[in-house]
């Protein structure tokens, strides 16, 4: 991370305030989050059985052409309760923008400005790719996951009973609502390697020395919490490696912006400190040539004079330079003074020498 520059400081020091007063602005985020969570729950309750029936389509694909299928609920509430956890866990998607954006004006001011840059690229990051493992699962895992089950479904016979699913629809529900979170989480890996790249706590070097164990890792995460099939482990484990791989190129592009920041800082420190200790052509320095026995210049690269018209008119009156440059005869080289005032005849004895 960056050092805080006084600005930085100066913004920080700004936003103190006493405790009552942050418990009061914590108060109000609260209250926008969970009034904005409110109103998106009363509107996604509103279309919340529409929203089941958009659920229920990666089923209802595998039963086709089967009769007699259907959701059963075997408690008269339970549709009614189910009916809300769709509208809650709607709600809180649609949401999320809001509550975080109340988060982020909470904790920004105490942040420096480099942090803010950092930070909320992650920020915006988060619900994004939570989005893409809810479409991984609804569109991808659910298909082989439901097919799979439908596996166990037997033929009656002489004497047997067929088995059938029977789908509660809450229970649908809950199973449909488990993968989308854990596969939304774990497609936050990026997002996660990222920011501690970021933060220094870890480096692309050491996540790639240690990818066979990520990979070791990644299979047993997929065989805990997917399905218990090779097709939905496999579904995981692949996604989840390759963005093992993209977290190793994210951090490896935040390393190397962080050492061209530090790189360009480091030069502009040694440009401000040779400007300190030699001030410019145009910051009133006078460098004279030097001239060999014939009245030839034998050094072009301390022919160099001041850019602005002005210091010399100032300069050929006040016979005060900031600085000269006078030849020494015993190292034949050009000799800079330091910029204070000197004596008019030292003026005078360059003139002399340069004709």
């Amino acid at each position: 991370m960056n050092a805080a520059s006084p600005e930085d400081e100066a913004a920080i020091e700004a936003t103190k305030a006493p405790l009552m007063e942050h418990l009061v602005e914590l108060r109000k985020r609260l209250v926008w989050a969970l009034g904005s969570f409110a109103i998106a729950f009363g509107i996604c309750f509103v279309f919340s059985k529409n929203i089941y029936l958009f659920l229920e389509v990666p089923l209802a694909h595998q039963l086709v052409g089967q009769t007699d299928q259907k959701l059963i609920y075997t408690a008269l509430p339970d549709v009614f309760f189910t009916y809300v956890k769709v509208g809650m866990f709607a709600g809180l998607g649609l949401s999320f923008p809001l509550v975080a954006a109340q988060l982020w004006l909470f904790v920004a001011p105490g942040l420096y400005k480099h942090e803010k840059r950092a930070f909320l690229p992650f920020l915006v990051a988060t619900p994004v790719m939570f989005l893409m493992g809810a479409a991984f699962v609804y569109y991808v895992l659910l298909p082989f996951a439901i097919k799979f089950f439908l596996s166990f479904e037997t033929a009656g016979g002489a004497g047997t009973l067929p088995i059938q699913l029977q789908a509660r629809v809450n229970e649908y529900l809950d199973f449909v609502m488990t993968l989308i979170v854990v596969f939304g989480l774990c497609f936050q890996l990026p997002v996660l390697l990222s920011l501690l790249g970021r933060v220094g706590i870890i480096t692309s070097k050491q996540l790639r020395s240690v990818w066979r164990y990520a990979v070791v890792g990644i299979v047993g995460v997929a065989a805990v919490i997917t399905p218990p099939d090779p097709l939905s482990m496999m579904s995981l484990v692949i996604p989840l490696v390759a963005l093992y791989g993209v977290s190793i190129i994210c951090v490896a592009l935040i390393e190397r912006g962080r050492a061209k920041r530090e790189a360009e800082g480091s030069t502009a420190d040694a440009v401000a400190r040779a400007d300190i200790q030699h001030p410019a052509g145009n910051h009133g320095a006078d460098y004279w040539p030097q001239h060999d026995g014939h009245g030839r210049i034998t050094n072009d690269a301390c022919h160099m004079f001041s850019s602005n018209p002005r210091d010399h008119h100032m300069r050929h009156r006040s016979h005060q330079p900031s600085a000269h440059a006078l030849q020494d005869s015993k190292s034949n080289q050009c000799v800079r003074r330091p910029g204070h005032a000197h004596r008019a005849e030292d003026r005078v004895k360059a003139e002399k020498h340069q004709r």
